[in-house]
């Protein structure tokens, strides 16, 4: 009950301080991006197999029960953990942490990411995120509101196959709802736009921004190898905490006058 309690209160201070950052005008949340990051577990590997099966090979000592395997295409297969921010992404700008979460390995894009929709600031016009994040709740909640009224905000991401041929081609056969015809709609005007030119210009910003931003985060707290503790709950914990103190060394950066992200020289002085 600590931990839980412990790993929510740093998540709403990151919110609350990525809030404050934009008041302060030392973010500029007009562009975020989103991604999820992978971190190896500490210990052995206890492979699907025997997961299953729950059960822990005889010689397996120390292996970190409550990880989990997860997949991307930067970090391939990793037992472990995740976390999930939201930075800003505006050209020339801070790159600051706004929102994060975190959680198992396997935890799924799909399911992460959407309490963080409802939290975007008004001041945001474009989200952009990787495939992974690709469905159509996202870009209906971002892009338009309960009465039916675009937000002005717009969802740039690349989309995922959805099936088979055998099975789209089932699908189209069947009459489509209103509903259905206006989501298909909808996701037409968000693919357009995305293959567009301010589509594409704005989309690189996300290559620039929150995928850096995990190296240096992983550099400065030396999770590149694996995370510090076995344990949900501490793991959890423990990356929040980090990413909050990363804002305030972003904060403290800018007070001393060094308008960027370059935040190593204040811990190399500790």
């Amino acid at each position: 009950m600590v931990f839980l309690r412990a790993h929510r209160l740093y998540q709403q201070a990151i919110r609350l301080q990525g809030q404050k950052a934009v008041e302060d005008g030392l973010a500029d949340p007009t562009v975020v991006a989103v991604d999820k990051s992978l971190l190896s577990a500490q210990g052995p590997q206890w492979h699907k197999k025997d997961r299953q099966a729950g059960r822990i090979p005889k010689g397996l000592h120390g292996v970190d029960t409550d990880s989990t395997w997860g997949y991307s295409e930067y970090h391939g297969w990793v037992q472990g953990y995740s976390y999930e921010v939201v930075v800003t992404a505006t050209a020339n700008g801070t790159v600051w942490p706004l929102l994060a979460s975190a959680d198992t390995a396997s935890a799924s894009e799909h399911v992460t990411f959407g309490e963080k929709t409802g939290c975007l600031g008004s001041q945001v016009l474009y989200v952009l995120a990787d495939s992974g994040y690709d469905n159509n709740q996202y870009g209906e909640r971002i892009e338009w509101d309960e009465k039916g009224h675009r937000t002005g905000k717009r969802f740039l991401c690349p989309e995922n196959p959805r099936g088979t041929n055998r099975v789209r081609k089932r699908v189209k056969q069947q009459p489509a709802s209103s509903t259905t015809r206006q989501q298909r709609e909808r996701r037409q005007q968000r693919r357009a736009f995305l293959q567009s030119r301010r589509g594409q210009q704005l989309y690189a910003r996300r290559g620039q921004t929150v995928e850096p931003f995990n190296d240096w985060l992983k550099s400065l707290f030396e999770l590149e190898h694996h995370v510090w503790h076995r344990g949900l709950d501490n793991n959890r914990t423990q990356l929040l905490a980090a990413i909050f103190a990363y804002q305030v060394l972003l904060r403290y950066n800018h007070r001393c006058g060094r308008k960027n992200g370059q935040v190593r020289w204040v811990l190399d002085m500790l």
